[in-house]
C-alpha cells in the first residue's frame, strides 16, 4: 500500500539559501524506494510557530507520513520536537526510543537526541536528526514498524502489533 510523505526541513542556514538540504532528498529517497509517495518538500526555519504550522498543513494535507528532518539537539533554536507535541493529540514514544537504541549502537551522542513522534488526526509526525546519515540512520529501523502503524491508523489493518506477517519478520 503505498502512502503519501511530507518531509519537512527544519534549518535557519537552509531557509536562508546559506546551506544546500542534503537531510530532506536522502530522506526522499530511502522513502521513494520503500514505496511511499512524495509529496512536494517544505523548509523552514527553527522558529516554532513556524514548524507547527509546516505541521498542520502536512496533517490537513491528508499525509499519511510527516518526517522532519532537524532542530531535535541541545542549541537554543532546537524546537522541532515542541513543535511536534504542541501539535500532536496522542504521542508515540516507542518510535523516537527505538531510534535512539538503535542509534546507540552506532554512537554514544544518540542519547542526546531529543526527536519526538504523534499522531495528528490521520497523520503519523516523526523527527528525524538533521544530517543526512544520522536521519537515514535512525529511519531505517523504524520503518518497517512504521508501515504496520500506518495501517491501522488509515483504517487498512486491525489494531493488532502482537503478531507479525511472514513477509514483516
Amino acid at each position: 500500500m503505498e502512502y503519501s510523505v511530507q518531509i519537512i526541513t527544519v534549518s535557519d542556514r537552509c531557509y536562508r539559501g546559506e546551506r544546500e538540504d542534503l537531510s530532506g532528498p536522502a530522506i526522499a529517497e530511502a522513502l521513494r524506494q520503500a514505496g511511499y509517495a512524495l509529496l512536494p518538500p517544505v523548509l523552514v526555519p527553527d522558529e516554532q510557530d513556524r514548524i507547527e504550522a509546516a505541521l498542520i498543513a502536512a496533517c490537513a494535507a491528508d499525509a499519511a507520513l510527516v518526517l522532519t528532518t532537524g532542530g531535535t539537539g541541545f542549541a537554543p533554536r532546537d524546537l522541532t520536537p515542541e513543535a511536534t507535541l504542541a501539535v500532536c493529540e496522542k504521542t508515540v514514544p516507542g518510535i523516537p526510543e527505538a531510534m535512539r537504541a538503535a542509534s546507540l549502537q552506532i554512537t554514544p551522542r544518540a542519547m542526546l537526541s531529543r526527536a519526538a513522534a504523534g499522531i495528528r488526526g490521520r497523520s503519523l509526525i516523526v523527527n528525524l536528526p538533521g544530517s543526512p546519515k544520522a536521519a537515514l540512520e535512525n529511519l531505517e529501523p523504524v520503518l518497517p514498524a512504521i508501515s504496520h502503524g500506518l495501517k491501522m491508523l488509515r483504517g487498512r489493518e486491525p489494531a493488532d502489533c502482537g503478531t507479525l506477517k511472514p513477509a514483516e519478520t
